[in-house]
């Protein structure tokens, strides 16, 4: 299991929170009215957000942590060292499958994310996963 970068400052849970309510608010769910806002800590400790656009052609719709990558990119990159994502009650959301492949690119060593049960680290919500690592002998 990866663990955090030595010299890191603690995660302020609370910021994240947040955050992602405040992302969640600026979300465009007309279809299922289910609105979503993800916030996450980078490793330069910048916090980067994102929140569901829908679309009406279901498949294209954008999840929150779709929005947050592509926010953590548009403002300098970097990885991702903490995440939190909530409903339109403020309640934790779990990230789907496809969205935790898709932190799982972004992540920093050890990265943690705020989860249904509490605090967990990407390597216990995403065990074995597929990334970069596994195309080095490809490229």
């Amino acid at each position: 299991m990866e663990t955090p970068a030595k010299g890191t400052n603690p995660v302020d849970w609370p910021a994240l929170e947040t955050a992602a309510v405040a992302a969640m608010h600026n979300a465009y769910a007309p279809y299922s009215k289910f609105h979503v806002g993800a916030a996450a800590l980078t490793d330069d400790g910048r916090i980067v957000s994102g929140c569901n656009v829908e679309n009406a052609s279901y498949g294209l719709s954008l999840c929150a942590e779709c929005a947050l990558v592509g926010n953590l990119h548009m403002t300098g990159g970097g990885l991702l060292r903490a995440f939190y994502c909530v409903d339109a009650s403020g309640h934790v959301l779990m990230p789907c499958g496809r969205c935790r492949q898709l932190l799982y690119e972004f992540r920093a060593p050890g990265m943690e994310l705020m989860t249904t049960q509490g605090i967990k680290t990407m390597d216990q919500v995403l065990p074995d996963a597929f990334g970069p690592q596994n195309l080095e002998d490809w490229t």
